[in-house]
């Protein structure tokens, strides 16, 4: 029987949908997949094993160097050893605790006997990292090696408009967003009209509080006036 061209379309369409190999969605992934610039969070790589005759035995994850994380912390995972490896700084970064002219560049999780991520199972190993550096994103480039000694790369970066046959986790950073200039000075006012409305305060701290109730209001009316002005110009 002779298909329709679009009877034979579709079939061509279902057929390279089945045809992908069932692996291509279990790669190593970073979870969760987004945190703020400059702050601290607990990422976990999670590893799934995608082969049925072969166990995993090692994870290896590359931090980047030219964006290094100052500090670097491992959750224990009983039957796997870690080791975090550190490198030199083409540029060394100034941290609250000094000037930094090492980071840790790798992270090799290796396990023992009985350990192995089985077929058909997944682990996951947590890091705690910070301050993450001001940048888009993080690519953490891994390494899963089997039990047959295979080794599996999942160091493609991302790309526009492609999808990567062996995809790197991704961390993607945003940036910390810091309240409205008059949103503070509200917030201060009130809370300083709040401890001046407390009997135990005294004159002084009555007027400072309405001179910053005062003050707020006063920045709340001027956002507004630049607001509606701005408003009138697009319409313009």
């Amino acid at each position: 029987m002779r298909l329709t061209r679009p009877a034979a379309a579709l079939a061509a369409a279902l057929i390279a949908v089945f045809a992908v190999p069932a692996a291509a969605g279990a790669h190593v992934t970073v979870n969760p997949n987004t945190a703020t610039q400059g702050g601290y969070t607990k990422v976990t790589f999670r590893v799934p094993n995608e082969r049925d005759d072969a166990s995993t035995t090692k994870l290896e994850i590359a931090l980047p160097t030219d964006k290094p994380i100052a500090s670097v912390s491992l959750k224990p995972i009983q039957g796997w050893t870690a080791v975090a490896e550190t490198s030199k700084l083409a540029t060394p970064i100034k941290t609250d605790d000094g000037e930094l002219t090492d980071a840790v560049s790798k992270i090799t999780w290796t396990a023992s006997a009985g350990a192995e991520i089985k077929p058909h199972q997944f682990q996951e190993f947590d890091v705690s990292l910070g301050p993450l550096p001001t940048t888009d994103q993080i690519v953490f480039k891994a390494l899963q090696t089997y039990s047959t000694g295979e080794i599996v790369r999942w160091i493609d970066e991302p790309a526009a408009g492609a999808e990567a046959e062996h995809p790197a986790p991704v961390l993607k950073l945003t940036k910390k967003t810091e309240p409205p200039a008059t949103t503070a000075v509200i917030t201060a006012a009130q809370d300083a009209a709040d401890t001046a409305a407390d009997g135990q305060t005294d004159g002084t701290a009555i007027t400072l509080g309405i001179a910053a109730l005062l003050a707020g209001f006063a920045a709340l009316f001027a956002a507004v006036v630049a607001y509606r002005r701005a408003g009138a110009s697009s319409r313009a």
